[in-house]
């Protein structure tokens, strides 16, 4: 009994399959054969079209891709020396903390010469686009500008706000490269 039933289920999955093979034999004449109430120039033209319109889409992307890398490449170049810069920041802060001390002494020329010679440096820099962040006592403390690295208990008047500044921030560009490190008010 049960080898008739599997007999009967092998002969109707076999006529199933070859039905579905001729319906798609049928498919795929009828792909095959392109609308034929169009004549040859219409159908030559629907191919142009469909051309054209390849090409539009392919120029258009190209166009887009220059667009991409030129202004990654320009991004590149704004940012290209943001290392050097990065390892001058700490030569910055060293002149920084040696022209509070120089100035508390007596000698002139020893301020006036440690001065040009900063001064020289910092204008380099700004012209290789390095930007100090402002950031002083008594501003609202940003966290996206600064960086709080403690709070103290002030008064209400200096709560959340900016108490000091203890290492001076920068950017290049519009990027900023080190955030000012601040002690804010609590």
């Amino acid at each position: 009994m049960f080898k008739k039933i599997f007999k009967n289920m092998g002969q109707e999955s076999t006529e199933n399959i070859e039905n579905e093979q001729l319906q798609n034999e049928n498919v795929s004449e009828n792909q095959g054969i392109e609308n034929p109430e169009l004549t040859v120039e219409e159908q030559l033209e629907e191919d142009l079209a469909k051309e054209k319109d390849k090409f539009l889409r392919l120029f258009a992307e190209f166009e887009n891709y220059k667009k991409r890398t030129s202004k990654e490449r320009m991004d590149l170049f704004k940012t290209a020396g943001q290392e050097v810069l990065q390892s001058m920041l700490p030569v910055m802060d060293d002149f920084d903390r040696a022209m509070v001390q120089i100035a508390k002494t007596e000698d002139e020329n020893l301020l006036k010469g440690v001065e040009l010679i900063y001064e020289k440096l910092k204008s380099t820099l700004v012209s290789k686009g390095l930007e100090e962040v402002e950031v002083k006592a008594g501003d609202a403390f940003d966290a996206d500008f600064a960086e709080a690295i403690t709070q103290i208990p002030a008064g209400d008047d200096l709560k959340g706000k900016v108490v000091d500044v203890v290492e001076k921030g920068y950017k290049l560009g519009d990027k900023i490269i080190r955030f000012p490190k601040v002690v804010i008010g609590q």
